[in-house]
């Protein structure tokens, strides 16, 4: 199935955003000039989510990628109600006695977050409600444990992706007396989600991160080219440190059935995430909860099924590895992504991409064309197509759409080849799935002026 050129670019298009912050927003100078982010579906639906917002009662913008399995229910609850709970974690004690204060009296609320939403990102209404009565508790218990200091925004970070998860494990074990809602709060408990947001004021940049979504900074060196530094570690089999975690944490005598076939418990890839209470609860907690939950919960094999050799649970938790990095001249962006750009794409190759986009100079690899037999014609070939691809190469005006175009396009010479991107975008749903994942990507873009501005003054 062939698809022009302005097809493909109306499906690689279909769920692009842009935001460029306002030069001078009357607070302070951002170190961020504005962000790209896109989405492209494998699953139907998509089940990765995306989130930005600009915290109004502190300085600060958040930006999150949230990538669900078990069904799209968690990310959607995560990518809402995550960064209410940073903010809120971030506030100073005033600024949560204004709001307790407000509420209780009935007056109209500070704003605490302006969102930066596509008309595509989902809210659900009938929860909001119960969403915003967990998040008063939670601001009501930090304004009896005030303890004067002001807030470190790692542990505001940490206290946040937990407390969330603890919320959504009690609102399922409560249960709702609306039949919808109560369904609801079961489904984002059992699905599951990982995520990885940043948090950018000033020259701070923290990443938390809980599972296998990734954030990348774009440094550009002093001859012009681009490196990739990594800044959150994947939580699954391949890391080390998070294996022996895991096993750290557990009886000697399951060593043998933690991680299997490199899953938790033979049946999770990521080792940390967001709902999936099946790993957190015990057994007679999820019996219990499902036998008095709604028939269609009840009729699902998956909620029924308890995991193998499952003994001392939680196996699973949502705390967040956060990694800090001050933000210097030669940091031009940063690229959080979930895992499905990078299983196509390496992250040199990906800050490559990006960086050659936003500055508009393309540094030319020689052509690699690795153990193939290329003839001449061929090599011609390679190289007209090199130079058509320069002139049209800024067809995209997003560079998240830009980045998928390649990992969903390129051939094994590196090139965006239009037939491949035709056939792997028109692969019917059933099938998507088995070539690629859900990729959303944020690119964020720093202003280097005010970085080095904020460098000088210290």
């Amino acid at each position: 199935f062939y698809l022009t050129p302005s097809q493909v670019n109306s499906i690689l298009k279909a769920n692009e955003y842009s935001f460029k912050v306002p030069e001078f927003d009357g607070k302070n100078v951002s170190s961020v000039l504005g962000f790209d982010s896109n989405q492209l579906p494998a699953n139907a639906p998509i089940e990765d989510r995306r989130s930005a917002a600009t915290c109004l009662q502190t300085r600060g913008m958040l930006l999150g990628v949230f990538d669900g399995h078990a069904g799209c229910a968690c990310a959607q609850a995560v990518s809402e109600r995550l960064f209410y709970y940073i903010a809120v974690s971030l506030l100073p004690h005033e600024t949560l006695l204004e709001i307790e204060n407000a509420v209780e009296s009935g007056r109209a609320l500070l704003p605490i977050l302006q969102w930066h939403k596509h008309p595509n990102d989902y809210f659900s209404k009938e929860a909001s409600k119960l969403y915003f009565n967990s998040l008063r508790t939670y601001w009501q218990e930090l304004i009896d444990l005030n303890s004067g200091e002001t807030t470190d925004v790692r542990e505001a970070l940490i206290n946040a992706f937990k407390r969330l998860d603890n919320d959504i494990s009690l609102e399922a074990q409560v249960g709702d007396p609306n039949s919808f809602l109560n369904y609801l709060v079961l489904q984002v408990a059992f699905s599951g989600a990982t995520a990885c947001v940043a948090h950018v004021d000033g020259v701070d940049l923290h990443i938390a991160n809980t599972g296998d979504s990734r954030a990348m900074l774009g440094v550009q060196e002093e001859d012009g080219s681009w490196s990739a530094v990594t800044l959150s570690y994947d939580h699954n089999a391949q890391n080390e440190h998070e294996v022996e975690r895991v096993k750290m944490e557990h009886p000697k005598s399951e060593e043998k059935s933690l991680v299997k076939q490199d899953r938790l418990l033979g049946l999770l890839m990521p080792f940390r995430a967001f709902g999936d209470v099946k790993f957190k609860w015990s057994i007679e907690l999820q019996k219990r909860v499902i036998e008095s939950g709604p028939d269609q919960l009840n009729d699902n094999e998956y909620t029924k099924f308890i995991p193998p050799n499952y003994h001392t649970p939680p196996y699973l938790t949502a705390e967040p590895e956060v990694i800090y990095h001050k933000l210097r001249p030669q940091d031009k962006f940063l690229i959080l992504a979930t895992d499905g750009l990078w299983e196509t794409m390496h992250r040199q190759d990906v800050v490559r991409i990006v960086g050659e986009y936003l500055t508009g100079v393309h540094h030319q690899q020689p052509i690699a064309v690795g153990g193939y037999k290329v003839t001449l014609g061929q090599m011609h070939g390679l190289l007209t197509e090199r130079r058509a691809r320069i002139s049209s190469v800024f067809e995209d005006q997003n560079a998240a759409t830009h980045l998928i175009r390649h990992a969903v396009g390129n051939n094994e010479f590196g090139t965006v080849d239009h037939e491949r991107l035709s056939k792997m975008l028109s692969l019917p749903e059933e099938l998507a799935r088995m070539y690629r994942d859900d990729i959303t990507i944020i690119v964020v873009q720093f202003n280097s002026h005010v970085i080095g501005a904020c460098q000088n003054e210290e």
